[in-house]
C-alpha cells in the first residue's frame, strides 16, 4: 500500500495513525462479511463456528455447566467461549454472542429469555458456628456477628441487602476472612468459620441435610431469577438460534 499501518518497536507493535483509520474503515464492512457467513451458516444442517458467552461464576454454575455437555454433543461442529467475571460488560462492545445475569439487569435494547425460576440470596451458618451463638432476628444483628465477607470485581467490599414489606437494609458486615468465590466461602461456612450471604441455589443441598441453618429467612425475597441475553438488532447466529432453543428446552422440562 505503500503506507504504514503498524508501529514496531522491539518491544511492541502499534497501530499507525492511517493503520487506526484504516481499521475503523473496514471494521463495518468486516462486521457485514461475518454476518453474511453466519447467515449462511443457518442453511446447515448442524451449527458451525464459536459461541461467545459472558456471565457470573454463580449462573455459569447454575445455567450453563449442565447444558454444555449437551450443547456439545448436539452440535460437534460447535465451540463454546464461555468467560465468567463478576463486572458487567457490554456484551456487544467485548464480542460476545451473549451473557446470562439477573433478569432485572438485561439492558432494554437486548432480548432477554428466561432460563430460571425466582432465586434468592440467604443467610447461612453451620449448626456449630450457632452453638454458642444466638441467630440473628434483624439484620442489624448481624453486626455482633463474625460474617464472610464478599470482595466485588471493584475491590469494595459487598453490603448484604435485604428488604421485607418495603423496607430494606444494607449491612455492612465484618469479619476476618474475605474472598470472591462462592464456592470457598461456602466451604468456610460448613467449617463453622462464620456466616455468608449466597445464593439459596448454591447450598441447596447442605440445607437440605442440615449441615447449614438458614436465617433472617424473612429478610430475603426472591427476585425474578436468570435470563440469557442477545442483542435485538443484531443477526442472530445459528448456533445462537440452538443455544437459546436448549435453554427453552431445558427450562420448560424443569417446569413441568
Amino acid at each position: 500500500m505503500g503506507v504504514r499501518l503498524f508501529n514496531r518497536t522491539t518491544r511492541s507493535v502499534s497501530l499507525s495513525e492511517a493503520g487506526e483509520q484504516f481499521v475503523a474503515r473496514i471494521r463495518p464492512a468486516l462486521g457485514e462479511i461475518s454476518a453474511a457467513m453466519e447467515a449462511a451458516n443457518a442453511f446447515r444442517d448442524s451449527p458451525t463456528g464459536t459461541l461467545r458467552i459472558n456471565t457470573s461464576e454463580g449462573a455459569a454454575s447454575m445455567i450453563l455447566e449442565p447444558m454444555l455437555i449437551e450443547y456439545v454433543r448436539r452440535f460437534p461442529e460447535m465451540r463454546l467461549d464461555i468467560v465468567t467475571e463478576g463486572r458487567f460488560v457490554d456484551i456487544v462492545a467485548e464480542g460476545f454472542d451473549a451473557g446470562v445475569r439477573s433478569a432485572g439487569d438485561v439492558p432494554q435494547d437486548m432480548v432477554g429469555v428466561r432460563c430460571t425460576g425466582r432465586l434468592r440470596f440467604v443467610v447461612v451458618g453451620s449448626p456449630a458456628y450457632f452453638a454458642n451463638r444466638r441467630k440473628p432476628k434483624m439484620p442489624e444483628d448481624l453486626l455482633a456477628h463474625t460474617c464472610i465477607r464478599s470482595r466485588l470485581p471493584s475491590g469494595t467490599w459487598y453490603r448484604w441487602e435485604f428488604e421485607k414489606r418495603g423496607q430494606e437494609r444494607r449491612i455492612d458486615v465484618d469479619g476476618p476472612l474475605g474472598l470472591d468465590n462462592h464456592h470457598l466461602m461456602v466451604a468456610a461456612a460448613l467449617d463453622g468459620m462464620g456466616l455468608i450471604w449466597t445464593s439459596e441455589w448454591n447450598v441447596a443441598s447442605y440445607l437440605a441435610d442440615g449441615r447449614l441453618v438458614p436465617v433472617l429467612e424473612d429478610w430475603c425475597p426472591y427476585f425474578d431469577g436468570l435470563s440469557v441475553y442477545y442483542p435485538a438488532h443484531r443477526h442472530m447466529s445459528a448456533g445462537l438460534r440452538a443455544f437459546i432453543d436448549l435453554v427453552r428446552e431445558k427450562t420448560e422440562a424443569a417446569a413441568t
